[in-house]
């Protein structure tokens, strides 16, 4: 299904579906980036929200952008701080929302959805500030390997969002290309048992 409209029809239950995704994905971005002070963040896929209360904490601003209306819209009815700015766009298109410089980016659960990874680290790339980094938080490819996708359940049946299999190295590859140094890998896994799958990749690149 198409990602905009998928993300629109799942924004009512997003919130409330159980999704052992999003959960451990919100964990990692706040164990990784627990510390870190930033002027200005850059928050790419937020979504209802999950991450943006947190990511308030340790920022001064937030460009919060999602590719799908009905999922801002949830955003906007949990967070109504002046602090929180939200942006509707394609990050596939001219990334003219982004008036950097940031000092950090995040990707969480986006770029799963993205065919070319490549030309999207270049644009946050070009509106970080040198040392600025970019968190990426991911369904793992081990998952995605085994057919786990982004899917909800609907009266018409289950839906499957459209999804690119992407490699641990085409995610290291794409960053080195787009300048980026790699600061850090890590996986996450369901209940922390390190002897099934991992469930989420994270990395956090570093421009310099």
């Amino acid at each position: 299904m198409n990602v905009q409209e998928a993300y629109d029809q799942w924004s009512g239950q997003y919130d409330t579906n159980q999704n052992k995704t999003r959960d451990l994905e919100a964990l990692s971005l706040r164990q990784t980036l627990s510390g870190l002070r930033c002027k200005r963040i850059l928050e790419i896929g937020c979504g209802t929200g999950k991450n943006t209360a947190w990511l308030q904490t340790i920022t001064d601003e937030i460009l919060a952008v999602d590719l799908s209306d009905k999922m801002l819209a949830v955003a906007k009815n949990k967070i109504t701080s002046e602090q929180v700015q939200f942006q509707q766009a394609d990050i596939t298109q001219n990334w003219d929302f982004a008036t950097g410089p940031f000092d950090l980016i995040t990707f969480s659960l986006v770029l799963e959805h993205i065919s070319d990874l490549q030309a999207v680290l270049h644009k946050a790339y070009r509106v970080l500030e040198p040392g600025g980094k970019a968190y990426i938080g991911e369904l793992h490819p081990f998952k995605q390997y085994n057919g786990t996708k982004a899917r909800f359940d609907t009266a018409q049946g289950i839906q499957v969002v459209t999804c690119f299999n992407h490699h641990i190295s085409d995610f290291t590859s794409s960053a080195k290309q787009a300048g980026f140094e790699i600061e850090l890998i890590n996986e996450y896994f369901d209940d922390n048992d390190r002897q099934g799958i991992p469930r989420i990749l994270i990395l956090v690149l570093r421009k310099g």
